[in-house]
Order: C-alpha cells, then sequence, then structure tokens
C-alpha cells in the first residue's frame, strides 16, 4: 500500500496539477482515494497510469485520471450536495465526489459493473456511496457527472437536475470529443464546451447506425 501512496502522490503532482487542475479539496480526494481498489487486482499496477483501464466483465472503464478529476472540479462540489456518477463502472468518481462532501449516489446500469463497484466502495472506505441499478427520481441531483463519453446529447439525464444543477460529460468520440459542462436554468438546460478530452463510450449513448443507400 506504502507503494500505492506514492504513485498517487506521483499522480496529484504530475499529471493532474499540470491539467489545470487546481482546487484543494478535488486534489486532496484524488490524494487519498485509492484508485487501485477500483480495478481488478490484477491490474492495480496500471491504476495510475495516464490512460483509461477497461473493466474485464463489464462494458465500462476506468476513465484517465487527469479526465475524470477535471470533470469533477468543473461540478463545483460543495459539501452536503447531492451527486451522481453515471456508468461510472467501480466507482471511482463516485468515492472522489463523496470524499469531497457530496452525498453521492452511484446510477450503474451494467450488473457486472456494479458488483465490482459496491466491492470497490467498501474496499475505498466509501460506503456511504449509495449503489442504484434503476433511475433516481426526478429532480434529484445538484450536480452529475457521466463517466463514459456520449456520442448523442444524454438528455435522459438533464431531468435528473434539480434547478441550478449541473451535469458533465464528454461528447463525441475520438479527437472530436470534448467536455462539455451543462446548467439548469428554470426549465432549460444549456451547455458550453470546456475542454478537449476522450474516453471510451458508453454503450447507451452510441449514435444509431445510419444506413447508407
Amino acid at each position: 500500500m506504502e507503494g500505492f501512496s506514492g504513485l498517487r502522490r506521483n499522480m496529484v503532482d504530475c499529471q493532474l496539477r499540470t491539467y489545470d487542475i487546481t482546487d484543494r479539496a478535488v486534489l486532496a480526494a484524488a490524494d487519498t482515494v485509492p484508485r487501485e481498489v477500483f480495478v481488478p487486482e490484477n491490474f492495480a499496477h496500471l491504476a495510475y497510469l495516464d490512460q483509461p483501464i477497461a473493466l474485464p466483465g463489464t462494458g465500462r472503464a476506468l476513465m484517465t485520471p487527469m479526465v475524470i478529476v477535471r470533470m469533477i472540479q468543473l461540478l463545483d462540489l460543495e459539501a452536503g450536495e447531492d451527486a451522481l456518477e453515471y456508468g461510472g463502472g467501480s466507482g471511482y468518481g463516485a468515492a472522489l465526489m463523496a470524499h469531497i462532501g457530496a452525498k453521492v449516489t452511484l446510477w450503474e446500469p451494467d450488473s457486472a459493473a456494479r458488483m465490482l463497484a459496491e466491492g470497490a466502495l467498501r474496499a475505498a472506505g466509501a460506503q456511504q456511496v449509495a449503489v442504484a441499478a434503476t433511475q433516481p427520481a426526478r429532480e434529484s441531483f445538484d450536480a452529475i457527472l457521466v463517466s463514459g463519453a456520449c456520442e448523442t446529447q444524454p438528455e435522459s439525464l438533464f431531468p435528473l437536475l434539480r434547478a441550478e444543477g449541473r451535469l458533465v460529460v464528454i461528447e463525441g468520440a475520438g479527437r472530436s470529443a470534448r467536455v462539455k459542462l451543462y446548467r439548469k436554468s428554470a426549465d432549460i438546460v444549456a451547455g458550453r464546451p470546456v475542454f478537449d478530452a476522450a474516453a471510451p463510450v458508453l454503450s447507451e449513448f452510441r449514435r444509431p447506425e445510419a444506413f447508407i443507400f
């Protein structure tokens, strides 16, 4: 574990701080939450590399540290707010947000990933994170983290936002993908691009294949 602590500190100093991540609470969470428990044990040596990690047996992957941590910084979480991680696989993003002080739910429709998350959250000491298989109630959250790329706009998640709520997501695929931050004002949800990033695409938000005549 001492070796992982050093890798975690190196990730914070050499990856996160050089990627416009400056929020002290966010950096403290990344320096504390043991990312290695959110991947299978035989992949633990890869946990702190600057690359996504596929979660075997599931349809999910762990996003790169720089991308997921900077996305969480964009949410500007305050202690006590209700936050959701959607499609979070093993729940690393949920654990980070819980460390910041949010009341967190992980909504993971993938059953194999959900089982992995339940064990990982226990191992990380983040048992306070609620793990859900089905859609939460409307207007339940102040902040939503979508942990994967969406080729289509994640409109189905917008009704879960409360007034003045925020949602952060990667839209697009490959080199054209960008992180977008959405805000809800009254009944209108509007977004703006923030930075370029890439992540494995969530299957439920893939663009339908078009017929070519």
